[in-house]
């Protein structure tokens, strides 16, 4: 978990952040935080420990969520090195799985879509650069080193190292992720 936090924070350093403003003043450091610990607790193998601590978990989220407008449920698999840039209406489902070095604009959803077989949430690989207002949802994968433009659905899985734009969401070149993230 400390290292995880620790690669948050260095995202955030990267961005040129003052240690005081990212700790203090940065809602997607505070919200990856939460997470941390939380999954940290979720993972644990002590049962009757870790059952009360969850539940103190969850109404620690429920104020983050609040504060923040970011809701990261604690089941979520999310790879270290995270980056959520600004405030605010990003929601990620209790089953997503998120690569490491990844970054994620105000506005995104990632969740849940579909019927029957192809119900499920998406599998979003490392370094990808999630835009504004962008919603991924279903039984998806999205390769490594891709970018999600702003306002974009994607409902369809891609390859590594792809940008796609529009709804429906289509690849409009083969740049990759570097130099955003």
């Amino acid at each position: 978990m400390i290292r995880e936090i620790q690669s948050d924070y260095r995202r955030y350093r990267q961005y040129g952040a003052h240690p005081i403003v990212i700790v203090f003043l940065t809602q997607g450091f505070w919200a990856l935080f939460q997470y941390r610990v939380a999954h940290k607790i979720y993972k644990s193998k002590f049962p009757a420990f870790s059952k009360t601590l969850q539940l103190i978990c969850v109404f620690w989220q429920k104020w983050i969520e609040i504060i923040t407008g970011i809701s990261i449920p604690f089941s979520a698999k999310i790879g270290e090195g995270c980056y959520i840039g600004h405030f605010g209406n990003i929601i990620i489902n209790a089953n997503a799985i998120i690569g490491e070095m990844c970054n994620i604009s105000q506005g995104v959803t990632i969740g849940v879509s579909g019927r029957g077989a192809n119900r499920g949430v998406p599998k979003i690989g490392n370094r990808v650069y999630i835009g504004a207002n962008a919603i991924i949802a279903g039984k998806i994968e999205v390769g490594d080193d891709c970018v999600i433009a702003a306002n974009s659905l994607l409902t369809k899985s891609v390859t590594a190292g792809v940008t796609v734009l529009g709804v429906p969401a289509i690849i409009v070149n083969r740049n990759s992720s570097k130099g955003y993230i």
